[in-house]
């Protein structure tokens, strides 16, 4: 029976030479070619008297399993990082939260939209980093090319609330021709619930009573917990829009 491997101890930052630490690698060789764990460093900036800054950031990297799995991560979750205090942990989740923003971001290009696989396409990765509920709309022109992409809410765990006027009024203001509205499950199963078909009817009427069409509503969840495995319902493509 083989014996299994124990890792190595990580290596401090003090017993590193001082041309080889994070910084001055940083300064000579540009972030390219710096680690995932030299980055992370980077950004932690220093440890404690206890926590070496290079210990800290490899636990986070193993315990995360990945740098995007770290996106997932709440700030509660790198408090319980040892030698990751309240302020470390705020500045963290705050750069964690920009760099899913970033990578999440409409391009230069604004995408166009005719159907629900396209609209899954785009917020796929969007939806698998997150733990509650957000509820999107997409302001669309003529042609269904974004306009602009609007957080309308962001809710808990279990649920996601949203009332028409916060669907719409940035659509109006927009002069938009047409909106998609998008939630996600965090669960990853996109069945939607009777909630959602309820809002959905309400959003239907006031779409008509604002002369902005509603072209779908699009639950999205993930391919490996949807029993139909594509990954999201389309309320257009299930004809109830």
């Amino acid at each position: 029976m083989d014996t299994p491997s124990i890792p190595p101890p990580p290596v401090r930052l003090r017993d590193l030479a001082i041309g080889e630490r994070p910084q001055e690698r940083l300064e000579r060789h540009g972030p390219a070619a710096l680690s995932e764990i030299e980055l992370l460093a980077l950004l932690l900036r220093k440890g404690t008297r206890t926590h070496d800054v290079l210990a800290i950031a490899q636990r986070m990297l193993a315990d995360a399993g990945s740098l995007d799995g770290l996106l997932r991560w709440t700030e509660a979750d790198l408090r319980r990082i040892p030698g990751v205090g309240r302020v470390k942990a705020a500045q963290l989740v705050t750069v964690l939260e920009i760099a899913r923003r970033v990578r999440n971001g409409a391009s230069s290009a604004e995408p166009v939209f005719r159907d629900g696989a396209q609209v899954f396409a785009h917020f796929e990765m969007l939806a698998r980093g997150l733990s509650v509920e957000k509820f999107w709309v997409l302001c669309l022109n003529r042609k269904n090319r974004l306009v602009r992409l609007h957080e309308a809410t962001s809710g808990t765990a279990s649920s996601s609330l949203v009332h028409p006027r916060e669907v719409f009024r940035e659509a109006i203001r927009l002069g938009a021709s047409a909106v998609i509205c998008v939630h996600n499950h965090p669960s990853g199963d996109p069945a939607p619930s009777s909630a959602d078909i309820q809002v959905t009817r309400q959003l239907r009427e006031a779409s008509r009573a604002v002369d902005i069409d509603l072209l779908d509503h699009v639950v999205v969840g993930q391919k490996s917990t949807d029993p139909t495995g594509r990954g999201y319902y389309s309320f257009r493509d299930a004809g109830l829009l």
